[in-house]
């Protein structure tokens, strides 16, 4: 998307285009607010009310807040597309794209996106993630055991960062010595994601793709003289075999599933965790009832999604919430805001971790969603239960969540807490 956003901030643009906007609808998508990034809620129920299909000047087309109207485009690939190349672009907008070999199936349409999923497919399926369950615990403990002073620690760096890295690390066959690096490219090729990039994380963002294409080059070498038990060689042997991926194809997989192995299920679990923290009745309603952990991630993951805005493209001109598309503008979904939309679920704005009939779009919805989610929830799941069953008492040692400035992902970048040991 639109890589210079915040040069944009800098020169004053966006208050001129955010006075345009005003003046259009009576309110304005301002994410560059401090109150946007602590709590983005309160501003989407306001357009959620007042113009549910806004016409964003900084985003360059509409920002949808409606869970009818979000899950209505998701589920139609035919109508809008995932390819944003297929969108009216801005100038600003074009020279953020990749390469056009560089696209990952999370940007493409069918039938590339079905060839390419179907080979990664195997991996994610609820049977062939359950095996992973020993290992994540095992992970799981050997993360909390590290922790040196539970009076006084950091979650995200103890636990909500390393475990998804060295579960998905495992995954592909990295060498454990290659962890540290594997999560520096990963959250440095998350931004790439962002509107909000800046010009010297783009270069950083670069640079790690750089190094992750010689990285992986060499495993996959590697995998073809020796195969093991592992997704690369999976993925070396399906090309071999029917020459259907070629190695740029092999590359952008691997690099997708580096990102979206990662940075979302890390995000759910500090999220999450401070959800339950400023929710304490919630946190001991869990503590106090067990069973109810799986009910408890997905209105954790409906709360504060990790996932708060997704992009797609209108193929033909029509009508989304009542408002005209014309083909090629840019819908820019806010899963975020679907996720707390009153229509759909009773009090949205109250955690209940023993909500019935969950239908959030946090994983997405239709021929995309989340390939991840069963892993995602597993690795969720394992840590909550680890951290409940190791400390007696927890406790955040910040006022203010310290949250990243972004618009497609929501994640912390510190969560303080002190614990006591059970």
């Amino acid at each position: 998307m639109a890589l210079p956003l915040r040069n944009m901030l800098r020169s004053g643009l966006v208050e001129a285009l955010l006075l345009r906007e005003r003046w259009r609808s009576g309110i304005v998508y301002n994410p560059f607010t401090a109150d946007m990034v602590r709590n983005p809620y309160a501003a989407y129920a306001r357009l959620r009310a007042r113009d549910p299909v806004h016409y964003s000047r900084l985003l360059n087309g509409w920002f949808l807040t409606r869970y009818a109207d979000i899950d209505a485009v998701l589920r139609n690939p035919r109508q809008f597309s995932s390819d944003p190349r297929n969108g009216d672009l801005s100038r600003r907008q074009r020279d953020a794209l990749p390469e056009a070999d560089d696209f990952t199936m999370l940007f493409l349409d069918p039938p590339d996106h079905k060839r390419l999923r179907s080979l990664v497919n195997k991996a994610f399926t609820l049977r062939a993630v359950s095996t992973l369950e020993p290992r994540i615990r095992s992970l799981t403990g050997a993360l909390l055991d590290d922790i040196g002073d539970p009076g006084g620690f950091d979650l995200m760096t103890a636990l909500a960062h390393p475990l998804p890295v060295i579960v998905i690390a495992e995954m592909l066959g990295v060498p454990p010595e290659d962890y540290p690096r594997f999560r520096v490219w990963s959250a440095q090729r998350a931004r790439a994601l962002e509107p909000t990039m800046t010009r010297e994380e783009k270069k950083a963002a670069d640079a790690a793709g750089v190094a992750f294409h010689d990285f992986f080059m060499a495993i996959i070498r590697e995998r073809r003289r020796k195969p093991g038990d592992d997704i690369i060689s999976a993925l070396v042997h399906v090309e071999e075999e029917g020459d259907r991926l070629s190695e740029r194809e092999m590359l952008n997989m691997l690099r997708l599933l580096l990102v979206a192995g990662n940075e979302t299920t890390t995000n759910l679990i500090g999220n999450g965790m401070l959800a339950l923290l400023r929710n304490p009745d919630q946190l001991q309603r869990l503590r106090d009832d067990p069973s109810l952990i799986e009910g408890a991630i997905d209105e954790l993951l409906r709360f504060d999604s990790p996932v708060q805005t997704g992009f797609r493209y209108a193929l033909a001109d029509g009508e989304v919430g009542g408002a005209p598309v014309r083909k090629g503008q840019i819908l820019a979904l806010s899963v975020g805001a679907a996720n707390r939309d009153p229509d759909m679920f009773e009090d949205p704005d109250r955690l209940d971790i023993g909500r019935q009939g969950i239908s959030h779009l946090s994983f997405g919805r239709g021929i995309h969603h989340c390939i991840g989610a069963p892993l995602a929830r597993l690795e969720a799941r394992i840590a909550f239960e680890g951290i409940l069953e190791r400390f007696g008492s927890i406790r955040l040692l910040a006022e203010r969540a310290d949250f990243q400035p972004a618009i497609v992902l929501r994640g912390l970048r510190s969560l303080p807490v002190g614990c006591a040991r059970t």
